[in-house]
């Protein structure tokens, strides 16, 4: 990670976290960019209660002194800021790189409002450069994995990683992604497949750090 685009990430990072009001049910992200959110809301003491995507960021939460929320005790998560590997113009995401994007969606799906942070690196005008994450229960891999290479894609194990729900992941190497929301819907009807890194229509708005300025992208319609 260059030097420049760290500095993108804080950027964006202190951009979102001026969104969070006190009292609010906020989702905590996974992964480098996001744990800049995480030690911001920290140092400016903001009361509020955390949703937490994964062990790893939970654990952080709780160092930091951030009160954590159980999410099947809260009817609603106000706002979730979190990151991507990839995303596009249409706030089309790709996710999944940390390994804890099926927490990331069940979050992001009991969210008001998804909120993306990102450096200049991460915009794209087609999703797939980065491989597709893709996790699945241990019994269903070998079909899943042929499922996967009749769409087309080529697969490769994710070897020595097992998720916080105890299943492994396939990262898969579709080409680039002409229609994602197609793609997401065949990948959804595939047994034993319990998540996917493709985040169609989830996300409010992407905020990026972009050299020494931060850009905005709104979902269209939203």
């Amino acid at each position: 990670m260059t030097a420049q685009l760290n500095n993108e990430k804080k950027a964006a990072a202190m951009a979102a976290v001026k969104l969070i009001q006190d009292g609010q049910v906020v989702g905590l992200g996974t992964g480098t960019t996001a744990e800049f959110v995480i030690h911001e809301i920290a140092l400016r003491g903001l009361r509020i209660s955390g949703v937490p995507t994964s062990v790893r960021t939970a654990r952080l939460a709780v160092t930091l002194g951030i009160p954590l929320a159980d999410i099947n005790s809260v009817e609603e998560i106000d706002i979730t800021i979190d990151g991507a590997d990839e995303f596009t113009p249409q706030l089309h995401l790709l996710k999944g790189g940390g390994g804890a994007f099926l927490r990331e969606k069940i979050v992001a799906e009991k969210t008001r409002r998804e909120v993306i942070i990102a450096d200049s690196s991460k915009l794209v005008e087609q999703l797939g450069a980065f491989r597709l994450p893709i996790e699945t229960i241990p019994f269903a891999r070998g079909f899943v994995q042929r499922q996967l290479e009749k769409l087309g894609a080529a697969c490769i194990l994710r070897e020595g990683f097992v998720t916080d729900e105890g299943n492994q992941v396939l990262d898969a190497d579709f080409g680039l992604i002409a229609d994602p929301a197609a793609l997401a819907q065949e990948l959804d009807h595939i047994t034993g497949l319990v998540a996917h890194g493709l985040f169609i229509d989830l996300a409010a708005e992407v905020i990026m750090g972009k050299g020494e300025d931060v850009v905005h992208f709104t979902r269209p319609g939203y």
